[in-house]
């Protein structure tokens, strides 16, 4: 017997399923049952529901439940935006950013980005201040990427609490200041940030900004370097007098 094609075991779906609320949609997909939940999220999304047109996009990107079709995901994720739906806000910027179901205008990216970026979403905001120290769609602006890193760093984000770290170590956009460098670097590192695991390594080998301890600058490089980093593996070998290939144990 041949397996039940997705797109008619998607129809057969559609004809039985019961109307759902968006919460037992959602519960629905949670469960794994994903080709009911993408018929119920469609059921609700042309009923303009914001919440269900956000995750028929996901699930459209993804061609989960449905068949990947990144020009339909941007359509829904636009429907939710409008709507004001800050993560559909936002994965629309990254289509635009991208060129994903959509022509690439960085422009517009930073349009969407800011949008949720400005409800409080915390990747948005990294993702706009990138786009501002880069001058990448907006004009280059440090002051602006250094506000919307700080807002995005004290959300808890790691990537952003390692971009502001490096701004203060850098002295761009900010006075100079390793001391808070390293404390931004230090919040990322205990999330798992690999890229501030060294660099907080690194200023512990050097005593730059904290105070010199080279078994606090080996545990951090350990930590990195588990993660594949290569610079910290080098420099773990290096600080343990290692010069064999591999990651060494502390």
């Amino acid at each position: 017997m041949k397996p039940i094609a997705p797109i008619v075991l998607f129809l057969i779906v559609a004809a039985t399923l019961r109307a759902q609320t968006f919460d037992e949609a959602l519960a629905t997909y949670e469960r794994g049952q994903i080709f009911v939940a993408a018929q119920a999220f469609t059921k609700l999304a042309e009923q303009g529901d914001a919440n269900a047109q956000f995750y028929l996009g996901l699930l459209y990107s993804k061609g989960k439940g449905v068949p990947q079709d990144n020009a339909e995901a941007a359509r829904w994720y636009r429907k939710a935006a409008d709507q004001g739906n800050a993560e559909a806000q936002f994965s629309l910027g990254v289509m635009y950013a991208n060129g994903e179901g959509v022509s690439q205008d960085k422009g517009e990216a930073a349009h969407w980005y800011r949008k949720a970026a400005e409800k409080g979403l915390a990747k948005a905001q990294c993702n706009l201040g990138v786009m501002h120290e880069n001058g990448d769609g907006v004009p280059k602006d440090l002051t602006e990427a250094e506000y919307w890193y700080r807002k995005a760093a004290t959300h808890g984000l790691a990537s952003a609490q390692f971009n502001l770290g490096l701004m203060y170590f850098k002295g761009d956009g900010v006075s100079q200041d390793k001391a808070n460098a390293a404390r931004w670097y230090r919040r990322a590192a205990e999330q798992g940030n690999a890229e501030a695991q060294f660099s907080l390594g690194v200023m512990y080998e050097k005593g730059d900004g904290v105070r010199q301890n080279k078994a606090e600058a080996a545990r951090w490089y350990h930590k990195a370097a588990e993660q594949g980093f290569a610079k910290a593996q080098t420099n773990l070998r290096r600080l343990e007098g290692d010069q064999t290939p591999g990651v060494p144990k502390p």
